[in-house]
């Protein structure tokens, strides 16, 4: 019987992916409602043609190149992410409310994705000044992180607060000793660099529709992959 049982838990989980994937994508047509795109977008000079008329192509806000500092000491930049899903969000290791339960729930779902080689996790210290790499590697051990499925990344303050606003269009400032405003948002970011939605990390429900929109996007991804080449 245990050996039974075991084929049987094998089998759910070879089949479920599969079968959650032919759900949404079933006979190549989308049985979801697609993540929306956020920031700022304009008409680019080139056109696709819809039906006979030429239809501006549009220039979606993307997350901009970064140099930052992973625990472990070693560089990290946007193309460490290239043709991968992230999510993101901003801490810092000294936060006394939300950050704990931010990154508790980021760790249930680095856990739920641990053997998903597309799907990545980024958290990213507005204290850089005392949040060395030390510092994060000692901090990520609390969480039971698992590398490179989570990264904690620090820098200079210029370039992670100018990332924060500009790239990821959320707030991140110093406004006195040990003092920050920083977003408690998680961020979901496509495999071309484009974020696709926001979600407050300290609330379930909130982290439950990430959860369920990492599967959207995973889907996504794989629609794309399977689109021909010419």
């Amino acid at each position: 019987m245990k050996i039974l049982k075991k084929i049987a838990i094998l089998v759910l989980v070879l089949l479920v992916p599969g079968f959650l994937y032919y759900l949404l994508t079933a006979e190549g047509k989308n049985r979801y409602k697609p993540l929306p795109i956020y920031g700022p977008k304009i008409a680019a000079k080139t056109t696709h043609r819809i039906k006979g008329k030429d239809i501006p192509d549009t220039l979606y806000h993307t997350i901009k190149d970064f140099s930052l500092t992973a625990q472990d000491g070693k560089p990290v930049s946007l193309k460490t992410f290239d043709n991968k899903i992230f999510v993101a969000n901003f801490f810092y290791t000294r936060c006394p409310t939300v950050c704990k339960l931010m990154n508790d729930n980021i760790s249930e779902l680095a856990t739920t994705y641990s053997k998903n080689k597309l799907v990545y996790f980024v958290s990213i210290t507005v204290d850089p000044e005392h949040d060395t790499a030390p510092v994060l590697k000692n901090y990520a051990a609390g969480f039971n992180p698992l590398p490179p499925k989570w990264t904690f990344l620090t820098g200079d303050t210029t370039t992670i607060y100018n990332l924060a606003r500009n790239s990821f269009l959320v707030n991140a400032l110093k406004t006195g000793k040990d003092e920050f405003i920083y977003s408690e948002k998680l961020i979901l970011v496509d495999a071309a660099k484009h974020i696709r939605g926001y979600y407050n990390g300290g609330s379930t429900a909130d982290v439950t529709r990430l959860n369920d929109e990492i599967k959207v996007l995973i889907s996504e991804e794989l629609r794309n992959k399977e689109k021909p080449l010419y």
